[in-house]
């Protein structure tokens, strides 16, 4: 069955380009398109199925965080996948609370939203089943949306946290320590610690130190983007 999508955005410009990334995944169809959350509602009701939206955050009349709370309370089960500039840690963990089940950051590559969709995809077959599950099936059912940020992960790290420090050091203003980094995301400052050195060995992280009046340097971690 083809998935049916609401395409949420404020401006038609980046509306159009999503709608047309998304025709282009097999086995999706742009279902409509809305500028604002009043519109995106209005959609939704009128619609006669939405499966999924994909949300931008700042929108003209409110948030998209706020439409999923209105949705929820309208008994609109809809899934959502975010679709946004916001980058800071606590609108990615709201999201996650609220139920979102992808978070993508603008801007991004047709490639970017097509490994969304496809694990979206692969997610719905999983659940098409239905009935009751064993542990293994629901290991599968929660990893079906999962992928590592970076090509091979070490055994032992998990996409999720590397996706949630890799988030947090992208959208900082500068350096951050790895107590800032566990202080911000929630992890052990140790489990930041681990994760910031692995970005350092891919090269998406550098390295600086900083020395006070006394004691050990203070290493401080700073994004960097891909060089083309």
């Amino acid at each position: 069955m083809t998935i049916e999508v609401l395409v949420v955005d404020d401006d038609p410009r980046v509306a159009r380009v999503n709608a047309a990334y998304v025709e282009k995944v097999p086995g999706f169809r742009v279902a409509g398109v809305a500028h604002s959350a009043g519109e995106a509602l209005g959609r939704v009701a009128e619609l006669p199925r939405v499966d999924l939206i994909l949300l931008d955050h700042y929108l003209p009349d409110g948030t998209g965080l706020d439409l999923v709370a209105e949705l929820r309370r309208r008994g609109r089960p809809t899934d959502v996948i975010m679709v946004t500039a916001a980058r800071d840690v606590a609108t990615v963990q709201a999201a996650m609370r609220h139920g979102a089940l992808q978070y993508l950051v603008k801007p991004f590559a047709f490639a970017g939203l097509r490994t969304k969709l496809e694990a979206y995809a692969r997610l719905r077959r999983t659940l098409e089943g239905g009935g009751e599950a064993e542990q293994a099936e629901v290991d599968r059912i929660f990893g079906a949306l999962s992928a590592p940020t970076e090509p091979g992960l070490p055994k032992g790290h998990s996409p999720t946290t590397a996706e949630l420090v890799r988030r947090c050091l992208r959208g900082a203003e500068g350096s951050l320590s790895a107590q800032e980094i566990a202080e911000r995301t929630g992890v052990s400052r140790q489990t930041a610690q681990r994760y910031l050195k692995l970005l350092e060995r891919t090269g998406r992280a550098r390295l600086t130190l900083r020395y006070g009046e006394a004691g050990r340097p203070e290493h401080r971690y700073e994004w960097q983007p891909r060089t083309p």
